[in-house]
């Protein structure tokens, strides 16, 4: 299929209402291009790496891109999106240059353009995530490498629910523990685990695709003797016990299966869950502690809160 990539070089003020108009006209995701983010200051938590190339951004203003399949009705549709643009200024919205440009795109070319924005980051004390495509030499003779080729529909690891979650599993995992990564999406927690010394590890998802994501993961990490991924929905059917449970999902996701959990975490076990919104916070804790855990330490990045539970 082919694809029609559309820009418009717009201002920071109309991003949102821009990036709505898109969606409302069958874009499923845009992609901001804003020259702030050259100069903009980062926490440096565990030195991360960034690389942005000054020549992916405009000199002024914002690009917003998106992309619509190129059918007979593409002619319309950027016509009324250039007319809903147009009409914010009804709204005494700024829409700066508001030039807009199309030009065409392969499948193939739009499935892969992503990974230019995507390097080795350092995560946590001993881990750094690295993409397949990527050379990496280790600063540090302890450092962890993780090996992701994400594709298409799983993150980069380096989302703050997933640093997070990292960050709990090497305060928790020990030399020969049994770990479960409910929601395992492209394996990262479970090669985590096996890195930290987990003796076996169980991975589960309830999507296929991850599945198979998660499989071509583990075996890019050399843990894939270590970890069985299998599809499955949360705990359900699971008897094993384990002493560490870990759920990176939604906090909706994890309030269903709290009591799951509590009668598979071993005594003194821990159960780790991310994900968590910060409006969802205390509802989550609630659940984790009606379940029988004891939380022990809440980690929290911008927005997300992640929770490390002991059971009692």
């Amino acid at each position: 299929m082919k694809w029609s990539e559309i820009s418009i070089h717009t201002t920071t003020e109309a991003i949102e209402p821009i990036s709505n108009i898109l969606h409302e006209a069958g874009a499923s995701g845009v992609v901001i291009e804003d020259p702030f983010e050259l100069v903009r200051e980062r926490e440096d938590r565990f030195g991360e790496i960034y690389q942005l190339d000054p020549k992916d951004y405009p000199e002024e203003g914002v690009m917003v891109k998106a992309y619509l399949p190129i059918n007979s009705f593409l002619g319309e549709t950027v016509d009324e999106i250039k007319e809903a643009i147009n009409n914010l200024i009804l709204y005494n919205i700024d829409i700066g240059k508001n030039s807009v440009s199309l030009s065409e795109v392969h499948e193939e070319e739009w499935a892969t353009a992503w990974k230019k924005y995507y390097h080795p980051v350092k995560i946590s004390e001993r881990f750094t995530i690295v993409p397949t495509w990527e050379e990496y030499t280790p600063v540090n003779s302890d450092e962890l490498i993780i090996e992701l080729d994400p594709g298409m529909a799983f993150g980069t690891g380096t989302h703050p629910t997933t640093v997070m979650s990292i960050q709990a599993l090497e305060r928790t995992v020990k030399k020969g523990d049994a770990v479960i990564d409910v929601g395992t999406g492209s394996g990262v927690l479970s090669i985590a685990s096996a890195m930290l010394g987990a003796e076996k590890v169980r991975a589960l998802d309830l999507d296929e695709v991850a599945v198979q994501s998660a499989k071509l993961n583990l075996k890019l990490n050399k843990v894939h003797d270590i970890v069985d991924v299998s599809q499955n929905n949360l705990l359900e059917g699971i008897s094993e016990t384990a002493d560490v449970i870990v759920a990176n999902i939604l906090a909706e996701v994890i309030l269903r299966f709290t009591e799951d959990a509590a009668k598979l975490v071993k005594p003194d076990g821990y159960f780790i869950t991310a994900g968590i919104i910060q409006p969802k916070k205390e509802q989550v804790k609630e659940s984790i502690e009606a379940a029988g855990f004891e939380i022990i330490e809440t980690l929290q990045m911008e927005d997300w809160v992640a929770f490390i539970a002991k059971r009692k």
